[in-house]
């Protein structure tokens, strides 16, 4: 299984930035072409006030801050110089959906971005596809409505181009990074997550083309059995069906540094095992790149790349 796709996390809450140009980002695509990538995502094109584009919308609506460089603007130049497919991460207010419970303020504020990105960016033949960035691991709230809403919205402005989405497995490391324990004794059982996402995918089949759950929220292990029930709820609706392969390790205290090879190895052969359609990874730059602020992405890099010369 290679890993083919990867998120760009260009606004974060819980990683550290790494304060890249045009010089290093351009550098990073040419690294992640070499090591056969050929999507990228950018995982939010903004959270709470922080920004990716100047987008008019947003600081009109929500006071958020004009950023020194259009990030959107040189992906996509970048994308379509490496020959590289672009999904375009949605806004994540950090507030509306997350802290009190207005979805329908989510949405709305997201539609107008929605139309402001498409006039703006779409002429890009770079741009392929559309990721709603709101993660969540169970039917939370009123998430089919979003959903669907946003994906539907996604499409009709974009002459139907794909949209997806990646949640997580409400695992026994399904542990908010702030926290400093790193597992919790409840978590949810197959049966459960196999019941929540039927449910999901039935009201959203038709607004959302693309599911790539998160690998990191359960025991290696496990994972093959829930990538399993994810695959055959795909196919069931009619979706593709992704892993998020993530780099990054769950199981250490700091949070958060790249993955022992080891355990990313495993996560590949899972993913091969419960025949996943591609696999993607959070994220390149920070945790894989030969160019990254951690050395031990460095060599995660060059053992990566020794698996694929094996396959």
């Amino acid at each position: 299984m290679k890993i083919t796709g990867t998120f760009i996390d260009e606004i974060s809450h819980d990683i550290p930035h790494q304060n890249w140009g045009r010089q290093e980002w351009e550098k990073d695509f040419g690294h992640m072409q070499k090591v056969g990538i050929d999507t990228v995502i950018l995982i939010r094109s903004g959270h709470k006030r922080w920004l990716t584009y100047p987008s008019e919308v947003l600081k009109e609506k929500e006071g958020c801050y004009t950023p020194p460089i259009d990030l959107v603007s040189l992906f996509l130049d970048l994308a379509e110089q490496h020959g590289m497919s672009f999904y375009f991460g949605l806004y994540d207010s950090g507030k509306y959906w997350w802290e009190q419970g207005d979805f329908a303020k989510e949405v709305e504020i997201n539609q107008f971005v929605i139309d402001e990105v498409w006039a703006k960016y779409g002429h890009s033949p770079a741009f392929q596809g559309w990721y709603i960035t709101q993660e969540v691991s169970r039917k939370t709230g009123a998430i089919i409505d979003l959903y669907r809403q946003l994906g539907l919205h996604c499409k009709s402005v974009s002459g139907g181009l794909p949209t997806f989405i990646s949640p997580y497995i409400d695992g026994q490391k399904a542990i908010m990074a702030a926290k400093s324990s790193l597992t919790k004794s409840e978590s949810v059982t197959l049966r459960e997550h196999e019941q929540e996402w039927n449910e999901i995918f039935s009201g959203i089949r038709d607004a959302v083309d693309i599911i790539a759950f998160q690998d990191g929220h359960v025991h290696y292990h496990e994972l093959v059995d829930y990538l399993t029930i994810n695959k055959m709820l795909s196919d069931k609706h009619g979706m593709s069906c992704w892993t998020n392969a993530e780099s990054f390790d769950r199981d250490m205290p700091i949070k958060f540094l790249p993955i022992k090879w080891e355990k990313l190895w495993l996560k590949l052969e899972a993913a091969r095992q419960a025949k996943m359609d591609k696999a993607i990874t959070f994220e390149y730059s920070h945790f894989m790149s030969p160019q990254s602020a951690y050395v031990q992405a460095h060599h995660l890099y060059k053992r990566y790349q020794e698996y694929r010369n094996t396959l």
